[in-house]
This record gives C-alpha cells, sequence and structure tokens, in this order.
C-alpha cells in the first residue's frame, strides 16, 4: 500500500494521540476517559521490586524479581552498574504513539519513560518518525547503515522483509535467557505459542516484540438491533430474529434491511478503499473452508484463483450495494465520522472505535451509549461456524543490528511489553498502541478506557484471527492483491480475471523474492493461523 495510505490513520495522531487531533479529520471531539481515584502513598507494595506507583491500583502494574518485568530491570540495573549499560537507548517511534511512554497516566502516575530511566539509569531518547514512513526510515537507516536508532518500531508484516536484509536481530538468544513468558496461560497472548508466532516471530525465531493490537473488530448500533418495530419487520421479512449476525448471509440480510441512504443510514461500513478493503476481503474468504481457507498450499502454489477466491470476491463487490456510493474512497477518517453521525448500523473496524466514540465526554458524538460489540460473521462448514477477523498494521518493534547494546535494547523491549507494563501503557489514551494480551482484557483500566462490554469480544475475536502475509514481500503480495480487488470493485475486471490475474503477480513476486526461503516462511505462517470452531446455534 502506498504511504499516503497508510498515513491516513496515524496522521491523525501526531500529535501525541491527544483527541483533538485524532478527531479533527473525521470531524468529532471526544474527551478520552481519565478515572477519578484516590491515589495511592507513592511506595511499592510488598515484594515488589519496581513499577509505577502514585494512584489508586498502581500496585497492579508493579513487580517481584521473579517476572518478566523484574527479570529485565534487573539486568538492565546491573548492566549500568557494572559500567556495561549504553549512554542511551534511542527508540524510533511513530509520532501517533510517543505519547504512551511520556504522558503520565493516570493523574499522580509517573510516565513509561520516566520510570524505565528512573529504574534502571539508562536514558531513553524517542526520536519521532513521521506517520506511515516508519517502515521507509527503517530502511534508510539500514541500507546506509546510519545507525540512528537502536530499536525500530515497524508494522509487525514487515518482520520477513527485515529479517531477510540482516538490518534487524535475531532475539532468541535473549528470549531463552530472560523468559518474557508471553505464553503465559493467564497474563500472555491470546492462543499461548500461536499468539507469539503471529505477534513475533519469522520462519520460527523471534525478531520482535508486539507493542499493539490492530485486530480488526465488528461493532454495530444497539439502538437499532433492540428496536422493536425494527425487528418485528425484518423477521416478518426474514424468518428469523434480528441479531448481531453470525454468518455472512446474515451479515448480508440485515445491512441491506438497515440499508436507507436517503435517511443517511447504510447498512455496513467496512472498508472498500485501496490499502485498507482488502482486510476485510481477507475475512470473507478465510472462512470458506475449516478450519481456514489458506492463501497458499503446502507447496507455496497461491490458492487465490479458485472457487473460493472468486465467490470472495463477488461477495465483496456484491457488499457496495450497502455501502456509501464513497466507498471506493472511504477510509478511516471517514468511516469513523459516518459512525458517530449514526449514519451505519454496522462496521468493522480498529478495537479503538468504542474508546473514542461510546464516550460520554464527547459531545458530537450520536453513538455514546448506543454502541455493541460482536464476533466476525463466518460460515457454517460441516456443523461448525468458521469465524474469522483480521490482523493489519499493528507495530513491532525490533532490536537494530546497529545497536550499541542489543542486550539492553531487548530488555527495555521486553519490560515495556510485559503484561503488567503493556496494560498500563494501553490504557494510556496518549497514543494509538491498542490491547491484545489477556492480561489487558481483564485489567479494570483498561476495561474502563475501552469499555468492558468490548474487551470481552476483541479478546475472542484475537482468538479467531488470520494473519495477513508476513513474510518477505509482504508489500508487493498485498499491492498486487488490492490492486486487482479494487479494479474487480470498479468494474475493469471480472472476479475471475482478478484472482486470476492476482495469481499471476504473487508467482511472480515468489520467483523474485526466492521460492524456497518463502515456503518455509509459509509454512511457520500456518502455525499462527487460529482453529477455534464455533457451534452452530
Amino acid at each position: 500500500m502506498s504511504d499516503m495510505i497508510r498515513m491516513s490513520r496515524r496522521r491523525l495522531l501526531a500529535s501525541g494521540g491527544k483527541a483533538a487531533v485524532l478527531v479533527a479529520a473525521a470531524g468529532i471531539a471526544p474527551k478520552f476517559i481519565r478515572p477519578s481515584r484516590a491515589y495511592a502513598a507513592d511506595a511499592l507494595a510488598p515484594g515488589m521490586i519496581g513499577g509505577p506507583t502514585g494512584f489508586d491500583g498502581s500496585e497492579r502494574y508493579q513487580y517481584g524479581p521473579d517476572t518478566p518485568e523484574g527479570r529485565a530491570i534487573e539486568a538492565a540495573k546491573a548492566m549500568k552498574g557494572a559500567g556495561k549499560a549504553p549512554a542511551k537507548i534511542v527508540l524510533g517511534l511513530s509520532d501517533g504513539s510517543i505519547g504512551q511512554l511520556t504522558q503520565p497516566f493516570p493523574a499522580g502516575a509517573p510516565s513509561i519513560k520516566d520510570l524505565w530511566e528512573k529504574e534502571t539509569g539508562i536514558p531513553l531518547e524517542i526520536v519521532g518518525v513521521p506517520n506511515g514512513q516508519e517502515f521507509t526510515k527503517t530502511m534508510q537507516d539500514i541500507s546506509t547503515k546510519g545507525g540512528a536508532y537502536d530499536i525500530y518500531a515497524v508494522e509487525w508484516n514487515r518482520l520477513g522483509d527485515l529479517a531477510e536484509t540482516g538490518g534487524i536481530l535475531k532475539l532468541d538468544d535473549f528470549v531463552a535467557q530472560y523468559k518474557p513468558e508471553w505464553d503465559d496461560p493467564e497474563r500472555g497472548y491470546v492462543d499461548g505459542a500461536k499468539g507469539v508466532s503471529l505477534l513475533n516471530q519469522y520462519r520460527g525465531s523471534t525478531y520482535g516484540v508486539s507493542l499493539d493490537g490492530d485486530f480488526q473488530t465488528w461493532v454495530y448500533r444497539t439502538d437499532l438491533f433492540g428496536d422493536a418495530a425494527e425487528k418485528k419487520a425484518f423477521s416478518d421479512k426474514h424468518g428469523y430474529e434480528l441479531a448481531p449476525p453470525k454468518t455472512w448471509k446474515q451479515h448480508d440480510e440485515i445491512a441491506a434491511f438497515f440499508h436507507r441512504p436517503d435517511k443517511g443510514l447504510f447498512g455496513s461500513t467496512d472498508l472498500r478503499n485501496q490499502g485498507w478493503g482488502y482486510t476485510n476481503w481477507y475475512q470473507r474468504y478465510v472462512s470458506m473452508a475449516s478450519p481456514n481457507q489458506f492463501l497458499f498450499d503446502d507447496t507455496g502454489r497461491p490458492l487465490i484463483n479458485s472457487q473460493q477466491g472468486i465467490a470472495a470476491v463477488n461477495e465483496y463487490i456484491a457488499s457496495l450495494a450497502h455501502h456509501s456510493p464513497d466507498a471506493i474512497s472511504w477510509g478511516w477518517p471517514e468511516q469513523y465520522g459516518n459512525f458517530a453521525k449514526g449514519g451505519a448500523a454496522m462496521t468493522c473496524a480498529f478495537s479503538n472505535l468504542p474508546k473514542f466514540l461510546d464516550n460520554a465526554g464527547n459531545k458530537d458524538s450520536a453513538v455514546t451509549g448506543k454502541i455493541g460489540s460482536m464476533l466476525p460473521p463466518g460460515r457454517e462448514i460441516d456443523g461448525k461456524l468458521i469465524s474469522r477477523s483480521v490482523l493489519w498494521l499493528n507495530l513491532s518493534a525490533s532490536v537494530s543490528s546497529q545497536a550499541k547494546n542489543p542486550e539492553a535494547c531487548y530488555l527495555f523491549l521486553q519490560w515495556l511489553g510485559s503484561s503488567r507494563i503493556y496494560a498500563w501503557m494501553t490504557a494510556n489514551p496518549g497514543g494509538y498502541f491498542d490491547p491484545f494480551r489477556l492480561s489487558d482484557f481483564s485489567d479494570p483500566l483498561v476495561r474502563q478506557t475501552y469499555h468492558a462490554y468490548h474487551m470481552d469480544v476483541v479478546r475472542e475475536t484475537v482468538a479467531r484471527t488470520v494473519p495477513t502475509i508476513n513474510y518477505p514481500g509482504a508489500t508487493a503480495f498485498h499491492n498486487a492483491l488490492d490492486e486487482n480487488l479494487v479494479a474487480a470493485l470498479t468494474k475493469a475486471k471480472t472476479a475471475e480475471q482478478a484472482m486470476a490475474d492476482t495469481e499471476v503477480e504473487w508467482k511472480k513476486i515468489a520467483r523474485r523474492t526466492g521460492e524456497e526461503k518463502l515456503l518455509e516462511a509459509i509454512k511457520t505462517n500456518k502455525e499462527a493461523w487460529p482453529t477455534v470452531l464455533d457451534p452452530v446455534s
């Protein structure tokens, strides 16, 4: 996708995540939730060696010595005491996410940056990277051997491209030594080892530490779905009760039922534009087989030029009937702005939509108190429901091969990405790092910021999420798919031609990239695909 397309979400957050900047392009102005608390004393709880203090509940984010955070902090302190610590760690970070590390939250708390520096004595220098240019800036630093950053923060599906350049380090030895416990069954990643493979690994090795949760999540208008007259009219027409759709067939029928453009209401506004829309094609395609309809077979042959791929494209085209007439040009700002005005019955968005729009402080949102969350629609196959979502964007942090002290960089990332510190950080409205760990979904501060009803559904959505392509050539693969889907939407190509042309391009990309290398990546990528099968009710 182009940098301009990828910038649209993040440009809104370029001031460090302040609400006024975030919503300016969407025409809304929410105020973030800031809990009212009685502040705790500035002291650690018994047995704790570190963590934030100064606010009620701060003990939830403190840690003992035998925790991932504690091990990272103790090792960094020992490094500093022995005179082996770096003079500073330089982190290249998107402008829109800096606030979550530099702005104290909640009132009375220190910032993430200040806490790290206080506990370890190692300064953290955060260099803002223009939103949407993370990969470009990283590749420039790698190719020129500029050494401007010790840590890069780039979209997770670029790990393969970066690893193959030799520009980022394999972190397996550090993981073995310091035990980040990402697969902990209570506090770790959803799906344990599968989740770790999905977010942090390439070809079976760890190259990144996830710092985001961009799992695409479905929301709907509870006021419309709960209206007695609407329920009766829908039941009379379709013979079943109006409720959040479980299948794509139900979704399309409900979207058509609510589609009333003359009254300012669209049926469903999951995106269709270039650079964003293909993630919604993915959801339809991957749910066409049990447990998943894969993109490639075990020999590396593309599977999209098939009955399933063509059917998904035809559904994708047909769905324009319940979208805005301008759907092909809509991005995230238009989608959020429309939903805030009550302009859609359903949509699929980043998990932060309720945080921004279901907010009593947002005077311009017409849907406050009227948003519900639902699992992605799916398909009934062999007596089970195959419900799948997709991961898109999602920043991951990697250690540069030019880093002056790679071990110290890893220790910082283990600390930042571990359950206690990450939950505290993602609850902070100063940026757009979203929750994704089991500990996030159960954390009171996160649940207050994102809403309890939403966090439970996001947790279950993560368990049903397939990865987009995250091996070498990821951008080229996605661009080929993206361009052909847009051609199908605009009727420049038939669904059959779009998938045939995508297959041709994918085979060319595979040859350029190296088919043997790709085959290994495809096989390890499959380890991250979900196996959840839901009962048909």
